[in-house]
């Protein structure tokens, strides 16, 4: 099971695209999945579409028994592969800034119950995914210390570059304190605009000072992450140029996370 984290300093930069994109290219792959909702705007249990659940990834981190875990886990309207550990509001009473160890460690324990939950025959999680709040709270270090790796999320803006960093000495900070398998994964550009001069300055800048760390390809900005999102479905299904250019990258970027094994 490799679960990594995926997150950004910085609202508004697609985070959560980028948590469902990969998704979605899981899902072609037939690897089952599992999205954990850390966010309080729980925008990836939205756009999953969910079944209600007996408790939520907030009833999780306050208590995370087998049995809290299983109740906020579901399948997706995604079909089969894709299940969801189901976000709440109520998550935000639990980023405070300054949590402590034991607190940090509830959500890798909660994860570590999830190869007991697994029925007899039934295929474990290959990938779990765990979409972080725009923010350096409890909640994103919680993420950090249950995950394997980190995927950066930006956009190519003029505060890319400090935003970036930020994120990175985030990772740097957890791996060497509470995680010492963490590592980060790569740089992902969400929401480039191809021939913009102002972006591709701002991707130059990216790729200048973070090097080989900012991953290709970046992601264009497409309609069709509306059109999949608006329909709770995955991306992969959208069927237009935009669907089939996004679907490809996700396909790419899934393989810097989760290598093809030989």
């Amino acid at each position: 099971m490799q679960t990594v984290a995926i997150l950004s300093l910085k609202g508004g930069v697609g985070k959560t695209t980028v948590t469902l994109g990969l998704a979605s290219a899981a899902l072609k792959r037939g690897l089952r999945t599992l999205v954990v909702d850390l966010d309080p705007q729980c925008n990836a249990t939205a756009a999953l579409d969910p079944a209600a659940t007996r408790t939520t990834v907030a009833d999780v981190l306050a208590d995370p028994r087998r049995s809290v875990v299983a109740g906020a886990i579901t399948a997706s309207a995604w079909g089969a592969g894709v299940d969801v550990l189901t976000g709440s509001e109520a998550t935000e009473a639990f980023n405070d800034p300054d949590p402590g160890s034991r607190r940090l460690n509830r959500l890798a324990g909660a994860l570590a119950e999830l190869g007991k939950l697994v029925d007899h025959g039934e295929t474990p999680y290959r990938l779990v995914l765990l979409d972080c709040p725009p923010s350096l709270g409890r909640l994103t270090r919680s993420a950090l210390v249950a995950a394997d790796g980190a995927l950066l999320v930006t956009e190519p803006s003029l505060f890319a570059v400090s935003g970036v960093q930020r994120a990175a000495e985030a990772v740097e900070a957890e791996r060497a304190e509470h995680n010492p398998k963490l590592k980060a994964l790569g740089v992902v550009v969400n929401r480039v605009k191809p021939r913009l001069t102002e972006h591709e300055f701002r991707v130059a800048e990216l790729r200048e000072t973070f090097g080989g760390l900012v991953l290709d390809p970046v992601l264009p900005e497409r309609v069709a992450v509306q059109q999949a999102q608006g329909a709770c479905a995955p991306l992969h299904q959208v069927r237009t140029a935009g669907g089939r250019e996004l679907g490809a990258a996700f396909d790419t970027l899934l393989g810097h996370v989760l290598p093809v094994s030989p």
